[in-house]
């Protein structure tokens, strides 16, 4: 029987990372050979990943947050193999935020997120394609715009390994009193909206930006993208936020939101806006959002809610 292969594609601020050091040292111990590349700059999670695939890996773990996560799995879409003929993907979750791991309720210990590789199957996954000025991009959680995009992007890097995920909303609070609406046309199957909006979710996963629920019912595995769209709130600011004292996140949203379960959407818009994709912005005044069924098989828990 031939040895399991795994690759740990680490992103290089958790390379001193002890807990990481231990898990490794176990998992080899079990019998995996369990292969460590430390990314350093731009590229270096592409590099790995087509060295993973040459070397005929069984999985490619990605360690780090939604970023590293998005990166890794946009390399692996790329390659025109079905997703049965790729090496399995895993998540280690090191990030500041850890938004997708949260949501799907994956262990945030190394040794325990390892362990679940081991001790789990992998399941088909959906990927969101975002095809911008005829480029094609891949997000594997959650694509955000508006003031959600802009807290993400503006978050400051020192203020994230201080406060963690407390450091988008206090950027949050401070852009309240700045939020620019912006005007876009939205249209898909049986679907079309058009109006000014201050924030917007496509969501594979359910949460962004430091847990940001914009997309609380979304599944990783039915074909679809969840559409989250909040008008400009106006008159209904005060109600909205007395919804969010008393009732929480999820009623406030309800509230207000334009919600959709889509397989596709277009974004047309006068000028052009940014997307967050992951992390990763992507600004343009044409966006296409489709959903690929099954691109990916990502090991996850049996009870993960993110599964239909």
């Amino acid at each position: 029987m031939s040895q399991t292969r795994w690759c740990l594609i680490l992103n290089g601020k958790s390379a001193g990372n002890d807990e990481v050091r231990s898990a490794v040292a176990a998992l080899r111990a079990r019998g995996v050979r369990l292969d460590v590349r430390v990314t350093w700059e731009s590229g270096d999670a592409e590099r790995y990943v087509a060295e993973a695939l040459a070397d005929g890996v069984d999985t490619v773990i990605a360690g780090g947050g939604d970023g590293t996560l998005s990166e890794v799995a946009a390399t692996l879409a790329h390659h025109a193999k079905a997703a049965d003929a790729l090496p399995s993907l895993a998540l280690l979750p090191l990030g500041t935020a850890n938004d997708f791991a949260t949501a799907a309720e994956l262990p945030l210990e190394p040794m325990a997120a390892l362990a679940l590789v081991q001790s789990s199957r992998a399941r088909a996954i959906d990927l969101l394609r975002v095809t911008a000025d005829g480029d094609p991009h891949w997000c594997a959680n959650v694509a955000t715009g508006g003031f959600g995009t802009q807290v993400t992007v503006e978050t400051d890097e020192a203020m994230k390994r201080v406060l963690g995920g407390l450091a988008y909303v206090v950027t949050g609070l401070a852009r309240l009193g700045r939020i620019e609406p912006l005007h876009a046309r939205f249209s898909g199957p049986d679907f079309a909206w058009e109006g000014d909006f201050i924030a917007l979710g496509l969501g594979n996963g359910r949460q962004a930006g430091g847990g940001q629920d914009l997309c609380p019912d979304a599944l990783i595995d039915d074909g679809l993208l969840d559409l989250t769209l909040i008008p400009e709130l106006s008159g209904t600011f005060a109600a909205t936020l007395g919804t969010l004292i008393t009732g929480g996140k999820r009623a406030a949203l309800e509230q207000v939101a334009v919600r959709r379960r889509l397989a596709w959407v277009e974004i047309d818009a006068e000028r052009p806006i940014t997307l967050n994709l992951d992390g990763e912005p992507e600004t343009s005044r044409h966006f296409r959002i489709d959903c690929v069924p099954g691109r990916l098989r990502l090991h996850l828990p049996d009870s993960c809610p993110l599964l239909g």
